[in-house]
């Protein structure tokens, strides 16, 4: 990263007095490597970023909906599984403990928006009775995730 050596005596301007093969001392900064890595790391947090999201494999339902915009915070998020099985991000909890883990876990954070994300196969009844869960243990900003894309109820595709 530092100064770098030149041959002298090779014409130009940076011709020393004296004898000939004398290194010189070069005093600009090679940012080549520096660009290089950059270039290298910017590709690599692209390609992890959409990584980063919930890991529990869900079929969403498809919505013409607009995209919900989320803050420094990642969002808590609420999965239902087309067997039932009730998450917390990637952990699975057992019903009877969803809102005390969710209160403990809520009163942690600047934020009490809860994301719900649940299978498209599962019955509406069943994402119901999670989103009435969570509104009587006290958390009443629940966002629905969905998928982009789905119909608009004017004759058109969704986005």
């Amino acid at each position: 990263m530092g100064a770098g050596v030149i041959k002298g005596g090779g014409g130009g301007r940076h011709r020393r007095r004296g004898g000939r093969g004398k290194a010189a001392v070069m005093s600009e900064i090679n940012v080549t490597p520096f660009v290089d890595v950059m270039l290298v790391l910017l590709i690599i947090f692209m390609v992890a970023a959409p990584l980063l999201t919930v890991g529990v494999p869900l079929e969403l339902p498809k919505t013409a909906a607009q995209a919900v915009s989320t803050e420094q915070e990642e969002p808590l998020t609420i999965s239902v599984q087309e067997d039932g099985t009730i998450s917390i991000q990637n952990t699975a909890v057992p019903e009877a403990e969803l809102i005390a883990r969710l209160t403990a876990i809520a009163a942690e954070r600047n934020d009490g928006k809860l994301f719900l994300r649940a299978d498209g196969k599962i019955p509406y009844e069943r994402v119901v009775q999670v989103m009435g869960a969570l509104n009587s243990g006290g958390f009443s900003d629940i966002v629905l995730v969905t998928d982009a894309g789905g119909p608009s109820f004017n004759g058109q595709a969704g986005n």
